[in-house]
C-alpha cells in the first residue's frame, strides 16, 4: 500500500548539528592559516612600532634584529637550547614511568590512592621557583638538580589524568569482564589501560610544556648562581651584557621549542586515536 506525501508532510531534515559542520577542507585552511595570518599582523606590528618610534634596540628590539641576533649567535644559543632540552626529555620521561606507575597502583589499591595522592598534590601547588635554589644547595650534581625541578611540574598532569582515565573505564565492560572471570591485571591490561589512553595523551601535552617551563625556571635559579649553560642561562647572560636582542632571541628559541613540542605530542595524540576514539573520529567526518 503506497502512502501519498502531501505538502503538509513533515520535511526530512538533516541531523542535528549537521548543517552546521563547517567544511573540513576549509576548516583545515582556517586552522593553518589563521594562526599564521595573526601572527604576521602582531609581528608586523611590533616591526612598525619599533621603526616608526624609533626605539632602542637596547629597550625593544624590532622582530628583523631579534632573526639577526639568533643567526649571529647561532654557535652559542643552540648548544644551550640542546641542554635544556635534554633536561626537559628527561624529567619527562622520568614523570612518565613515575606517574604512569602510580596510577596503575592507584587503580588496584584505593588505601595506596588515599595515602599518597594527597602528597602528590602538595608537591603541584609547591612553586618550583621557590624550592629551585633550596634543590641546587641539597643535590651536589647540577644536572641532577635541573632534572629534579623540571620533574616536579611534569609529573601531576601525568599522575592525575592517567589515574582519572583508569578510574574512568565503563561500568558496563567492567561487569563483563567479571563475568567471564577475568582478574584484575587482565582489565587493567585490556580495559582500563586502553580507556587511560585518551586521559594520559592529555595529560603527556600538558606535561610536556611544564616540563620545559620547569627546566628553564631551574636554570634561571643555577644561572644566578654562576652555573649552568641552558638557554635560561643565556638570557641571564645578555642582561648581564645588555644585549637585549640576543636576549629576546634565546626566548624566541624557548617559544619555538615550546610549540614543537606541544604540536608533536599532538600529533602523537592524533596517530593513536583516529581509528577509534571519538575526540579524534568525530574531527574528521
Amino acid at each position: 500500500m503506497a502512502v501519498a506525501l502531501d505538502s503538509d508532510s513533515p520535511e526530512i531534515r538533516p541531523a542535528a548539528g549537521e548543517e552546521d559542520r563547517p567544511d573540513p577542507r576549509l576548516e583545515l585552511l582556517v586552522r593553518i592559516f589563521g594562526p599564521l595570518a595573526l601572527l604576521v599582523v602582531v609581528v608586523g606590528g611590533w616591526e612598525l612600532l619599533v621603526r616608526i618610534n624609533e626605539i632602542p634596540p637596547y629597550i625593544l628590539p624590532g622582530p628583523l634584529l631579534v632573526v639577526q641576533s639568533l643567526l649571529d649567535n647561532w654557535p652559542s644559543l643552540w648548544p644551550s637550547l640542546l641542554v635544556t632540552l635534554r633536561i626537559t626529555f628527561l624529567a619527562l620521561a622520568v614523570a612518565v614511568v613515575g606517574g604512569v606507575g602510580l596510577a596503575v597502583l592507584f587503580s588496584l589499591s584505593r588505601w595506596i590512592e588515599l595515602s599518597l595522592f594527597p602528597l602528590a598534590v602538595v608537591l603541584q601547588v609547591t612553586p618550583v621557583v621557590a624550592i629551585a635554589p633550596l634543590i641546587l644547595i641539597y643535590v651536589d650534581n647540577i644536572t641532577l638538580a635541573l632534572l629534579i625541578c623540571a620533574w616536579i611540574v611534569a609529573f601531576f598532569p601525568i599522575l592525575s589524568n592517567t589515574a582519572l582515565g583508569l578510574a574512568s573505564a565503563d561500568h558496563n565492560l567492567r561487569d563483563l569482564f567479571e563475568l567471564y572471570g577475568a582478574s584484575r591485571w587482565q582489565q587493567l591490561l585490556h580495559l582500563r589501560l586502553p580507556s587511560a589512553l585518551p586521559y594520559f595523551l592529555g595529560g603527556l601535552r600538558i606535561a610536556g610544556g611544564l616540563a620545559l617551563i620547569g627546566a628553564i625556571v631551574a636554570e634561571f635559579a643555577a644561572g644566578t648562581g654562576g652555573t649552568g649553560s641552558g638557554l635560561a642561562f643565556r638570557i641571564l647572560e645578555a642582561g648581564w651584557r645588555l644585549e637585549i636582542p640576543r636576549m629576546f632571541a634565546a626566548l624566541l628559541l624557548i617559544s619555538l621549542a615550546g610549540i614543537l613540542i606541544f604540536l608533536a605530542f599532538t600529533l602523537l595524540q592524533h596517530l593513536l586515536l583516529r581509528r577509534w576514539h571519538a575526540s579524534a573520529t568525530l574531527r574528521e567526518r
